[in-house]
């Protein structure tokens, strides 16, 4: 598992770069760390006889050092909710099959309205007009009139999913493969028919799905883990004529920097940037086109529900981990942290850092999650270049820009988690 080539090397195997895609991308800073690391023979390890895992272990361990390439997606499975923990392996291969039945279903439903859906294919053009009259298009005809409004509107979206799905993560060798394109092209436009709130959304959902659809091989598991990940972060899409989704995250980082560096606040608010909407895009699809594609999902993975620790996705999901996040999906009303009074020592281990002080400090507003922080954390990282330099918002977002593939993801982390101690003390 960890070899003398473990480090870049070894995750390059795992994530091959188009070779001519190598001098633009960001560089990694991530490396499996002997020890630290989430290995394939800990996660076995942590799970009893009949299967149930001990969470608190696995949460400590990705929190110190990530997760393993190997065992990625199986992972995020259990951060994200897809699963519980105290469930059995029967218990979850039952489920898993229950899930690739109903997803075949929603298919095979969608397959019978847009016959490309599921062919290895995608389209990019569109196939209906406004007003719902067909337009001929290869390898995807509809052959009448659409008066369903739910019906018109889905498909007036799958072309530009479409488009997304050909910009997302074009260095990736993965993507290389059409089909793989067509799986991630699937994946977004089932959601978007089940999905009745939000669907989809331009906005960043392709960078949410692509890392699922990469890390598990059976397309429903991808699907189940993205719709997972869309519970948590639904919110950020919901956008209308007069709010964006994020709109509340970013009230929160504005009260979170004039508490914690009321002088870098106003100078923000002296640009006209006191609503913080140079932000939206770090919030919007957690860092993604900040770090490198790696970095992205070691930064997501310990963002569970404990504290900054780490850089990518494994450690922010593992930071705000919460035990109940299973059954407060499966059945919304009967999971809740409000007897959070009650939880002794040995329960809020099962909590992620982050979640764990917010459990313990009573804080319960959904606006105050890692991903603010962490962007609070970028702030003050920039804090004296922006009071020297910017002299208007187009300086801010540029000094921001700067980050890209230069940031280091630990660092942001552990500073976000200083950040947060500080603005709760306060």
């Amino acid at each position: 598992m960890f070899g003398k080539k473990a480090g870049t090397e070894e995750l390059e195997a795992f994530y091959p770069i188009r070779p001519e895609c190598v001098a633009e991308i960001p560089k990694t800073r991530f490396k499996p760390r002997a020890g630290k690391t989430l290995s394939a023979r800990r996660w076995q390890a942590a799970f009893s006889e009949t299967g149930c895992l001990d969470i608190a272990k696995v949460l400590r361990r990705i929190q110190r050092g990530g997760i393993h390439p190997s065992i990625k997606g199986l992972v995020w499975e259990f951060l994200l909710g897809c699963y519980n923990p105290n469930s059995t392996l029967e218990d979850r291969n039952q489920l898993r099959q229950q899930r690739r039945e109903r997803y075949s279903m929603w298919k095979t439903e969608c397959q019978n309205m847009v016959s490309v859906i599921g062919s290895g294919n995608f389209i990019t053009t569109p196939i209906i007009t406004d007003d719902g009259q067909p337009i001929e298009v290869e390898g995807c005809r509809v052959t009448s009139a659409v008066s369903d409004k739910k019906v018109a509107q889905w498909m007036l979206i799958l072309h530009q999913i479409g488009l997304d799905v050909v910009r997302t993560d074009r260095a990736l060798a993965f993507y290389e493969d059409k089909a793989n394109q067509a799986k991630l092209w699937d994946v977004l436009s089932i959601y978007s028919w089940v999905d009745d709130d939000i669907g989809y959304v331009q906005a960043g959902m392709n960078d949410i799905c692509s890392p699922m659809v990469i890390l598990l091989e059976n397309e429903a598991d991808a699907f189940w883990c993205f719709e997972r990940a869309m519970r948590r972060l639904r919110e950020n899409f919901r956008c209308s004529t007069t709010s964006i989704g994020v709109q509340s995250q970013l009230g929160t980082l504005s009260q979170v920097i004039k508490t914690v560096d009321p002088q870098l606040h106003r100078h923000l608010e002296d640009l006209d940037g006191g609503e913080y909407l140079f932000a939206f895009r770090m919030l919007m699809v957690l860092f993604r086109r900040e770090f490198s594609f790696v970095d992205a999902l070691y930064l997501w993975e310990v963002r569970g529900k404990i504290p900054f620790i780490s850089s990518k996705s494994d450690v922010m999901w593992a930071m705000e981990y919460n035990p109940n996040i299973f059954w407060s999906y499966e059945q919304p009303n009967g999971a809740s942290d409000s007897n959070s009074g009650q939880l002794n020592q040995k329960m809020l281990k099962q909590y992620g850092k982050f979640q764990r002080k917010n459990m313990e400090t009573g804080c319960a507003d959904k606006n105050n999650a890692l991903a603010v922080f962490l962007v609070a954390s970028v702030l003050e990282t920039k804090n004296k270049k922006i009071l020297k330099e910017a002299k208007g918002l187009d300086d801010v977002v540029s000094i921001l820009g700067d980050i890209t593939g230069n940031l280091d993801a630990k660092k942001a982390c552990q500073e976000a988690l200083k950040l947060q101690n500080k603005y709760l003390k306060k």
